[in-house]
């Protein structure tokens, strides 16, 4: 008997060569199709150009635009539209940058009521509205708006044909955050991020009706998805670029629960689970349903190189804040600026440490490796509206600065927690896991706040006790401990796998309902 390992690699590879049997069917295709990836946001955007006419179209951008321009110029292309399938919670959209700055045509969404509006586009001569069944063309290249709310309530999926090789059927669909890889979009971060009370459920059974809606669209359809895995905009993703819509109904747990499932079943499913979302996420969707913050001239951020002798007037500032980028959690702890934050650049953490606590308008120095990396910062900064990047000195500089402005975290691996406990009674047991993580196992009496809500919820940390803090790996808990230290808590980390810490202490699990 065949596996099940071998049936879904037959069944990928049939529906895969179907999609390529189309295009060699048409092989005078007109179309050219880029996929750029945002690996720190675990982002798509889509450069699509008709290469009769040199026009292209890039789909939700990134607000650093200068790299979409770069690439469509390399290949004879010049972008003369841009395409938004929903108002972005995870970061800034670059479609206002590339109206004002390069006068291209946008094209949004006019569903989801007033309140799902993307306002800084009303009265612009250069924004178009679409609704569902609206359709615009960038040279021989049809883009038709499906709605497929329920992850937002404007949100919209874009059905590509490509005329211009003699296409009669559509080769994609820009799926944004309704269908990923492996999942779908989650419906209750209008409540979880943004604060709209009570909309989740609604939403969950709007996203099932849309995914029902999806029956007749054809197999052999690519799905071109706005995340992959290690975005906070779904579930579980998978870290393939693309699939097709008839693999995703075999084999996307989600999907195929709203296919084959009842609503009530797939609505207790999808809101299961779901990761806590980072606090800047409610400004993200504040932000680019008003309009980002042009750019100056379009141009990002150059961050003075700080000296030495120049520190210590930084840090004296009302709304400076330090970043460390490092990635050695340990060479971290034994000496760093006092009050840095931990915010590996490494691995995809600086948005999500920086977007969890960092406030909005703060004067930021990166502490970088080697000057290369600040450009890389600055971008993923100012992705998610940070900014105010003033300056940036290497890790060999703060070495030589005096030890009065240099400091130690104390951290503890976590086979030490059992004896520390022991000696410390009164101390409090803090778990930054997500809370599914927690349900399944935690130390008897922890507290849990996932780390990207601790700036939200640190009231509920008693200020006399002292906080001993974990996660799965220590990862998670060292970007926590930094942030706890640099709003004076006492605050020890517990450096290690959770496994070991369950082995130790007595443990316990939470009900689920």
């Amino acid at each position: 008997m065949e596996s099940c390992v071998w049936t879904e690699l037959r069944l990928r590879k049939e529906l895969f060569g179907l999609t390529f049997a189309l295009f060699k069917f048409y092989p005078s295709t007109t179309m050219f199709l880029r996929q750029i990836t945002d690996s720190s946001l675990a982002q798509n955007a889509y450069l699509i150009g008709c290469q009769r006419t040199g026009e292209a179209v890039i789909v939700d951008p990134e607000r650093d635009v200068d790299r979409y321009l770069k690439l469509a110029a390399e290949n004879d292309l010049r972008i003369t539209a841009v395409a938004e399938t929903h108002i972005h919670a995870d970061y800034l959209s670059g479609a206002r940058e590339l109206v004002t700055h390069h006068g291209v045509e946008a094209y949004l969404s006019a569903e989801g009521g007033p309140d799902w509006q993307f306002e800084w586009a009303h009265g612009n001569p250069k924004a178009h509205f679409l609704r569902d069944g609206d359709s615009f063309h960038v040279g021989k290249i049809e883009f038709k708006a499906l709605l497929t709310a329920g992850h937002t309530p404007e949100h919209l999926s874009y059905l590509v044909t490509d005329h211009g090789g003699g296409a009669t059927l559509p080769m994609g669909l820009l799926s944004g955050d309704f269908i990923f890889v492996g999942g779908v979009g989650r419906p209750d971060l209008l409540e979880s991020a943004a604060g709209q009370k009570g909309v989740m459920e609604s939403s969950a059974r709007v996203l099932y009706a849309n995914l029902r809606a999806t029956e007749d669209l054809p197999e052999h359809l690519q799905i071109l998805p706005a995340h992959g895995a290690g975005s906070a905009c779904g579930k579980s993703l998978g870290a393939i670029p693309n699939s097709v819509m008839g693999y995703e109904r075999l084999f996307n747990p989600a999907f195929k629960k709203a296919l084959t499932e009842g609503e009530d079943e797939f609505v207790k499913d999808i809101l299961a689970g779901q990761p806590a979302p980072p606090l800047y996420f409610a400004r993200m969707k504040r932000d680019n349903r008003a309009g980002p913050v042009l750019l100056p001239e379009g141009k990002l951020p150059q961050p003075k190189h700080l000296s030495v002798a120049e520190l210590s007037v930084f840090l004296g500032g009302v709304k400076s804040v330090v970043l460390d980028l490092r990635s050695d959690r340990t060479a971290f702890m034994q000496r760093h600026v006092k009050g840095a934050l931990l915010a590996p650049l490494a691995g995809g953490k600086l948005p999500i440490a920086a977007g969890s606590y960092v406030e909005e308008g703060a004067q930021i120095l990166l502490i970088v490796h080697d000057p290369s990396e600040v450009g890389a910062a600055v971008r993923q900064l100012i992705r998610i509206g940070l900014d105010d990047v003033a300056a940036w000195m290497t890790l060999a500089e703060i070495q030589e600065a005096s030890d009065a402005l240099m400091t130690t975290q104390a951290y503890i691996t976590t086979d030490q927690l059992h004896e520390a406990l022991d000696t410390q009674p009164e101390a409090q047991v803090l778990d930054v896991r997500g809370a599914d993580e927690y349900a399944e196992r935690h130390v008897e009496g922890a507290l849990n706040i996932p780390h990207t809500r601790l700036a939200a919820r640190i009231q509920e940390l008693s200020a006399d006790r002292r906080l001993y803090v974990h996660c799965g790996s220590g990862l998670r808990a060292s970007l926590a401990t930094a942030y706890l230290a640099q709003q004076g808590r006492d605050v020890v980390l517990v450096d290690g796998a959770f496994e070991k810490i369950a082995s130790s202490l007595k443990t316990t699990a939470k009900a689920k309902f």
